[in-house]
Formats: C-alpha cells, structure tokens, sequence
C-alpha cells in the first residue's frame, strides 16, 4: 500500500473513531463510576504504549523537566479535559458533547490572541469567534432543549474545551525530549493514575455493575480510540499537510451526531443541527484567517500533546 492510501487510511481512522469516542463514552459511563472508566482507559493504554515503546527503543524524555511538562499537558488534556467530558456524559448525549466540544479551536484563538508571540487572527478571524460563542449560546439556550437540567453538563464540556485549549497552546510553547508517542504515553499514564487516585478516594472501585457493553466501549476507547486513531494521527500529520489533516476537527462532530442517532437513538433537532452549523462556520473562519506572529517571534514545537478526546 502507498503513501497516499496509507495517509487517507490514517485520515479516516482518526475521522471516524475519534468521532467515535464520544458514543463509545455515553455508553461506559451508564455503568460504570466515570472517574474509574476514564482512570482505566488512560492507565492501561499509557502503560502499554510505554511498553511498545521501551521494546521498539524509541526515544524517553532525558530530563525532569520533559516530564514535568508532559504531565503538565496530560493533566490538562485528559485529566481535566476527559474527565469533564465522562462527568457531563452521565446526563449528556454524545451528539451534544461532540458539537460543544468543536469550540476547542475558538477557545485556542482567543488564549492566542491573549499571549505575545502567537499566532494572530485577522478580521474574518474575530467574526468568526463572535459566530462561533453566538452559535454556542444558541446551542446551551433553555429553548432548543427541554427542560434545563442538563445545562450544568453542557458548562462542564465547554470547560473541557477550554482546558484542552489551554493545554494545547501550553504544548504548543515547549520543547521536549523523546519521541511523540512515547510523550504521549507519558500524558495518558499520568492522567489515567490520577484519575484513578480520585476515584479511589472518591470510593469509585467497584466494575460489579458493569455490563457487557461498557466494558466492551471501555476496550475500544483503550485500544481503538487511544492506541489505534493516536498512531494513524502521528502518521498523518507526518504525510499531509496540516491544512488537510486539521480537517478531521470538522468531520468529528458529524460522526458523533450520525452514530448518536443510529445506535442510541438520541434527537436532532432543527434548531441543534442550525446552531452546530453556525458554530462550524465560526470554526472554519478562525482557522483560515490565523496570521503569523512577527518574524522575531519563535513559537517552539509543542509537547507531543494534542486533544485526546476523546
């Protein structure tokens, strides 16, 4: 197989499964304690890409400080990020996650446009934020939902979006050590052992009242939606431009959204699907018009981190 059969094999993958991950979440967190779910599935895929990585002899981190920083972005990312996103999905349905969670990059403009030396948007930039947070307004009204119990999850995944900007433009401003898989393995342990730290303090231990599907979702999202769609992202960013591989960001949502209605029945209502096309729409306007920051100004590569989502 080709280059370019490989590259949109690696394209689809990560366009599929990661808009996967959402219903693979809703699906877990019904029977099993989320803290215990998300624990599990970053302790064990972090543990076994660590190991993959130590026998395939690719690159650790040398320093101390590699680590912190790995740790820093994995706390964010998944510990805060994820585990948010598994907290809302208790009430929450995955179609909804997904499209608020398609705020990351609005979030990521503005943090940008806040710090020196980032990239900056231009005029269809900022009308893009305003259409974005305006369509993310809509989306969290009381009116385009019944009854406003689940608002108190919707504010918790646009927390999530705003740590894994967050932690994204961190990555984005540090240099480490080491391969990028192997750093991201460094994320996903130290996330998933935290994680599981509070969900033993929090008395969240027991898998007895799992079923047979959650177990099974928490299986994929360990070796397909971590192990799998990580190794096809790495791969794609490596052959396509990253113009081209951004645009998965733009596919997941209407993954989530197709396989939330199919399997688990969830709604799509007119005015969900308007307000998820108004905020894709702001999406798309920020991410065109960033503009680089001044030629004195060297923005370092990011910490192997990316919105692990998922």
């Amino acid at each position: 197989m080709n280059k370019t059969y490989l590259a949109l094999l690696a394209y689809l993958i990560v366009c599929i499964v990661w808009g996967s991950t959402y219903l693979a979440i809703r699906i877990g967190v019904q029977d099993i304690p989320f803290l215990l779910f998300a624990g599990l599935r970053f302790t064990i895929a972090g543990a076994i890409m660590l190991t993959v990585a130590r026998l395939c002899g690719w690159a650790f981190p040398s320093s101390w400080k590699d680590y912190r920083a790995l740790a820093i972005v994995g706390l964010l990312l998944l510990f805060g990020g994820n585990g948010l996103v598994c907290w809302a999905e208790q009430w929450l349905d995955s179609s909804l996650t997904a499209l608020l969670i398609a705020t990351v990059p609005l979030f990521m403009a503005t943090i940008q446009n806040l710090l020196p030396g980032g990239p900056r948007i231009g005029r269809l930039g900022w009308l893009g934020l305003f259409i974005g947070f305006a369509g993310v307004a809509s989306l969290v009204h009381p009116t385009t939902h019944v009854g406003t119990d689940i608002l108190p999850a919707m504010i918790g995944v646009l927390a999530a979006s705003l740590l894994w900007a967050i932690g994204s433009v961190y990555s984005s401003r540090r240099v480490v050590t080491g391969a990028m898989l192997t750093g991201v393995g460094v994320q996903m342990l130290v996330a998933g052992i935290c994680l599981c730290g509070v969900a033993i303090i929090n008395g969240d231990t027991s898998l007895a009242g799992a079923s047979p599907e959650s177990l099974w979702a928490l299986l994929y999202l360990i070796f397909i939606g971590s192990l799998l769609a990580y190794s096809a992202f790495m791969y794609m960013l490596k052959v396509l431009p990253p113009a081209k591989a951004g645009t998965y960001a733009y596919v997941n949502p209407v993954v989530a959204v197709a396989l939330g209605a199919l399997i688990l029945k969830e709604p799509v209502t007119l005015e969900t699907v308007l307000a998820a096309a108004v905020i894709l729409v702001g999406v798309v306007l920020v991410q065109t018009s960033k503009i680089a920051p001044a030629p004195e100004t060297v923005v370092e590569e990011p910490v192997a981190a990316h919105k692990a989502q998922a």
